[in-house]
């Protein structure tokens, strides 16, 4: 009979741990549901995963809801949670690209209404494509309301042009 010391035994996660992974995995599992279709059609979820996602809709009832919000934690177990992180990073990389190509475009805006005859050119150099004369229209437009204190409705307008040009 040989007794094992507790340095012996394998440490096993306490009851807290398990507990704070589970809320994790349920936290995680409310990301996923609250994605549009399209987004979640990108994440590599199982046929489980994607049913228990899809049976969330019809549930209606507070408890009802906390009991299956469980139940997706228990199937998210079984899901490659790396590989769906590594997608969310992805979706936040987009957003930051699309954030800062706005607010470049934004810039452009500014610049243009601020007058100076080169920003206009070097605008028309890199999107050629422009509509110049309703450009040139909208700036003028945009300047005049800046200086009497209006609405920048133009200023908006232009902004369209800007960001429809760019593609955006």
């Amino acid at each position: 009979m040989s007794f094992e010391s507790p340095a012996d035994l394998p440490e096993r996660p306490s009851k807290s741990q398990l507990k704070r992974e589970m809320l994790a995995l349920q936290a995680l599992g409310e990301k996923i549901i609250a994605l549009p279709a399209p987004q979640r059609a990108r994440l590599p979820l199982s046929e489980d995963m994607l049913a228990a996602v899809e049976e969330t809709s019809r549930i209606r009832s507070h408890e009802g809801r906390r009991r299956h919000m469980q139940y997706v934690g228990k199937v998210m177990r079984r899901e490659d949670i790396d590989a769906i992180q590594a997608v969310f990073a992805e979706f936040e990389q987009e957003k930051l690209r699309r954030d800062h190509a706005f607010h470049r475009l934004e810039q452009w805006r500014d610049r243009l209404v601020e007058g100076e005859a080169e920003t206009l050119e070097a605008f028309i150099a890199e999107y050629p494509h422009v509509d110049r004369q309703a450009l040139r229209q909208l700036i003028r437009n945009a300047q005049s309301e800046r200086q009497r204190g209006k609405p920048p409705t133009n200023a908006r307008k232009l902004f369209q042009l800007i960001r429809d040009t760019a593609s955006i």
